[in-house]
């Protein structure tokens, strides 16, 4: 008989994947995801957190851009409807019909990078190589 204890195995070993991912994508893969509770109050996972992290920034950022000018010209009305010297438009009516969606565009491009850097820092690869379709 012989003792194997000796010999270190790659089943025997700890799970690795050859110095390739981060720390938190390497815990990423020992985590499971169908097992974990979904709750947007507390997260149970790290990138759960910080995702949510992202999405809530970015719903205040969203709430600012869209509700702010509406706000403004509650608040101050004489400023926002006087009319812009250049374009001749009221100040409000330039900054919900330009920079509402304005706004929305830079708010996509900034949701989709930071997504992408939280997806690489978690090893999350989303292309899809196939064989012939």
């Amino acid at each position: 008989m012989t003792d194997n204890s000796s010999h270190d195995t790659a089943e025997d070993g700890p799970r690795t994947d050859g110095g390739v991912a981060s720390g938190a994508a390497q815990k990423h893969r020992e985590t499971d995801y169908l097992g974990s509770e979904v709750n947007l109050l507390n997260p149970s996972t790290p990138y759960m957190r910080e995702h949510l992290r992202i999405v809530w920034t970015g719903f205040a950022i969203w709430a600012v851009v869209v509700f702010g000018p509406v706000t403004a010209t509650y608040l101050a009305p004489g400023a926002m409807s006087t009319a812009m010297p250049i374009i001749g438009f009221p100040l409000h009516y330039f900054l919900i019909a330009i920079g509402a969606p304005g706004g929305a565009l830079i708010l996509s491009a900034w949701y989709a990078r930071r997504r992408d850097e939280l997806d690489e820092k978690y090893g999350i690869d989303h292309d899809v190589t196939g064989g012939d379709a």
